[in-house]
């Protein structure tokens, strides 16, 4: 069907943009004929006289429906836990940049970082108990 804007107007036409049968998203463009919109224009300054509805492609109706179950939530509440140590990593331990070139480099340099962290982890923990 046709869509109607909200000041009552109906759509002249419609139109379909993007490429079927890939991972990314089409959408459907509605066009309203320009003299309706210049009388009863509902929004002030309209710039365009479409209206585009994005259609999900199949990879984000699967991601959006993982992301409604209870187990994804329960992920995203524990998230902040694991950004905050991240962010530790990064601004406290100088781990944002390479301080070697190459691959073993940077896993020295990350095997150090994350062991000097945990070693203050574990020194807060012991000096909580006593």
């Amino acid at each position: 069907g046709m869509f109607v804007c909200k000041a009552g107007h109906l759509a002249t036409r419609k139109a379909r943009t993007g490429k079927k049968g890939t991972s990314k998203s089409q959408s459907q463009t509605y066009y309203f004929d320009i003299e309706k919109c210049k009388v009863g224009c509902y929004k002030e300054g309209a710039k365009s006289k479409t209206y585009s509805v994005t259609i999900k492609s199949d990879t984000h109706a699967e991601q959006e429906a993982f992301q409604n179950t209870e187990a994804f939530k329960q992920l995203a509440a524990n998230r902040y836990k694991v950004e905050a140590k991240n962010s530790e990593l990064k601004n406290g331990h100088g781990y944002d940049t390479a301080s070697t070139a190459g691959l073993f480099g940077m896993e020295i340099q990350g095997a150090t970082t994350i062991f000097a962290v945990n070693l203050k982890r574990i020194l807060k923990l012991l000096n909580e108990n006593e």
